[in-house]
């Protein structure tokens, strides 16, 4: 890894955000125990409908990370809706029927550069040894990783196809803050050893920064 052996983790205090409303359902959500549309909360993503939470809210782990180096550069945050329109008139997302393209890298860096105080970069290769330089250096990465990182002790079928904000690294470790991620075990800071890390990663992803050097 980038840096010096030996020294201290560095973990930035990112706010959390969940890709549905409700953080502690997450476990029932993804096991089928509980509808989306059956979340208490919905309307605080500002969706139309229930109907639009529960076809959108399974997809919006790219928002979700976004949303929070959004709250912890600037304080504050659109609802993720609020950004699902604005990504979809940027082509972020391409609707076919009922089926969602995307998160499309390029555009969703063209996107965040254009519209925030924020740097994006696309990054199809984004090795991991680059990963915790970048965070030391105050970066916040978007990382493309297989969805059953939220436990990590089990194999993954794949890499990638699921978006988690690095939020800080050490030596041993990668801390993460996962939209999927279950309530009270794997949402915020969750701690995952490169190595165990490298199982589920695609080696790609956005690179935010913020353009003003004062901020974060």
């Amino acid at each position: 890894m980038d840096g010096k052996a030996g020294e201290s983790p560095v973990v930035h205090g990112v706010p959390y955000f969940s890709q549905w409303e409700s953080p502690e359902l997450v476990a029932d959500l993804v096991a089928g125990r509980r509808r989306a549309s059956q979340d208490p909360l919905w309307r605080n993503s500002g969706a139309e409908s229930r109907d639009s939470y529960e076809f959108w809210s399974g997809r919006l782990c790219g928002v979700a990370c976004l949303r929070m180096a959004l709250k912890f550069w600037f304080g504050t945050t659109p609802t993720a809706f609020d950004i699902v329109r604005e990504c979809l008139d940027a082509g972020v997302y391409r609707l076919d029927g009922q089926k969602v393209h995307g998160l499309i890298y390029a555009p969703f860096a063209d996107y965040v550069t254009n519209r925030w105080r924020i740097q994006a970069d696309s990054r199809p290769q984004l090795p991991v040894s680059q990963l915790r330089g970048l965070i030391q250096e105050g970066a916040l990465p978007l990382l493309s990783v297989h969805k059953s990182i939220r436990t990590p002790e089990v194999t993954p079928p794949s890499r990638g196809g699921h978006l988690v904000l690095g939020v800080g690294s050490s030596d041993s470790s990668i801390y993460l803050h996962n939209p999927s991620g279950f309530h009270n075990l794997s949402q915020q800071f969750a701690e995952v050893s490169w190595h165990d890390f490298d199982r589920f990663y695609a080696g790609r992803g956005v690179v935010l920064r913020p353009l003003d050097p004062r901020v974060g």
